[in-house]
């Protein structure tokens, strides 16, 4: 520097020059900013210790401030570092007046402007305001501005602000606005699903009283949504009397969640009662109901058990469509029922052109059989064998703590029992219990 300057006639710096000095107690690092300037024929040198300059500019291009000085008489400008950059303007461009900063900003801008001009230089007290600045990325600029005086009480000749680019705060700012209310559309959404399935669950699936005891039968249902999805499932369950004299008895899981799901259980639920007024047997009624799923398109599958229920031979004709295998309670012991011949058939809106087989049981008085769906017995990555078995187990220990007694209010108090035991957070699906249990029609004989 001492060189370039002495050669060049030219003033040096400033720079940062960094060096050791003291001996005791050790050495010190010190840090200056140095200039070298020509004196006659001299040179003079000088030094301001800790490098504030540096540190100040540093300190402005962190947190992209500026500070600026307007003088009202003669629309002077005195600007610190960086002030052309944060309005960004051109290095060489001329310093922009308060008027000049007027017609630079938004019109969304100016009332706020103004109203800041107003309380500086009338009512003599500091005022902010937020400025954007239209060009090829909108900035916004946090102007924070105070009276410059003489003395207290005398007029205002001068406007001292400091400025902040607030552009990326802003953005933040909006950016977590506009999440909100995506958020909270959403929620809204939800509930407003939530509702609506709800209300067509209602009105879909049955409330058990005492319509089956004619035939022999006592019956009631226990359902758990999901609390993680739309509040309810695809699950469903069917028992009515049909024209021959059977009982139609179904439970079913359709695909999905939410409305939609709800809204393939009921067409799939009413598509099933009115083929069963064909009286044709359980296999050819789940034959036509897949059918059905499968023209509706690949998104309407469901899997399903649907049994008739013969009273005058006490016969549970069953067939299954993918759907875990009913359990049987007799004398204090529970096991799962047989598979038909050929095991479990396809889920229903698989494959066209599906055949199903039923299998048979006979109920005898106090018998108990129990239909579910599978997220009563889920587990991730779990074994469906290992869930029948945890189911089974369940049913023989909810019987020992609860005892079904003879009427349905017991017979639901041993279903909710049950259901409570397999319940619980790992739960990622809805889950329906459906209990039937043979006892003796009133009179000793069914009513028709």
């Amino acid at each position: 520097m001492i060189n370039r300057a002495y050669r060049e006639r030219a003033s040096q710096g400033p720079e940062a020059v960094e060096w050791v000095a003291g001996d005791a107690p050790g050495p010190v690092r010190l840090v200056a900013e140095v200039r070298v300037s020509p004196c006659g024929d001299q040179l003079l040198l000088d030094w301001q210790p800790g490098n504030l300059h540096r540190m100040a500019t540093a300190a402005q291009r962190l947190v992209r401030t500026c500070w600026a000085e307007w003088n009202l008489g003669d629309d002077g400008v005195e600007p610190s570092l960086g002030f052309r950059q944060l309005l960004g303007l051109a290095d060489d461009a001329p310093l922009p007046t308060l008027s000049d900063v007027a017609d630079a900003v938004t019109a969304d801008s100016l009332p706020g402007f103004y109203q800041m001009l107003y309380d500086v230089i009338l009512r003599k007290r500091t005022a902010d305001c937020t400025l954007r600045m239209p060009g090829r990325i909108d900035r916004i600029t946090r102007l924070t501005a105070e009276p410059v005086r003489i003395a207290p009480g005398s007029l205002v000749w001068g406007v001292r602000a400091v400025l902040t680019d607030v552009t990326a705060e802003q953005r933040r700012r909006e950016s977590a606005r506009r999440a909100e209310r995506e958020v909270l559309h959403q929620r809204r959404q939800a509930r407003t699903i939530r509702e609506v399935a709800e209300a067509l669950r209602e009105a879909v699936l049955p409330h058990f009283h005492d319509e089956l005891a004619a035939y022999g039968l006592q019956a009631t249902a226990v359902y758990r949504p999901d609390a993680r999805e739309a509040g309810v499932g695809g699950d469903w369950y069917k028992a009515r009397k049909l024209p021959d004299d059977r009982l139609l008895i179904a439970l079913g899981d359709a695909r999905g969640h939410g409305l939609s799901a709800v809204t393939l259980m009921a067409k799939l639920r009413y598509a099933l009662a009115g083929l069963a007024y064909t009286e044709q047997p359980v296999e050819q009624l789940a034959y036509w109901l897949n059918e059905t799923a499968c023209a509706d398109g690949i998104e309407s599958t469901a899997t399903a058990v649907i049994a008739g229920y013969h009273p005058e031979r006490h016969l549970l004709r069953w067939v299954c469509a993918g759907h875990p295998c009913p359990a049987l309670v007799r004398d204090g012991r529970a096991t799962s029922l047989p598979f038909p011949d050929g095991g479990p058939g396809l889920p229903l809106g698989v494959l066209p052109g599906t055949r199903y087989t039923a299998a048979e049981t006979s109920l005898r008085i106090g018998d108990i059989v129990l239909m579910y769906s599978d997220g009563l017995t889920e587990r991730r990555d779990s074994d469906p064998d290992l869930d029948t078995r945890r189911f089974v187990e369940a049913a023989e220990s909810a019987l020992r703590s609860s005892d079904p007694g003879a009427d349905r209010e017991g017979l639901h108090a041993y279903a909710e029992n049950l259901v409570a035991r397999l319940d619980g957070p790992h739960r990622a699906d809805d889950a329906t219990l459906l209990a039937l249990r043979r006892v003796e029609p009133p009179g000793g004989a069914r009513r028709h």
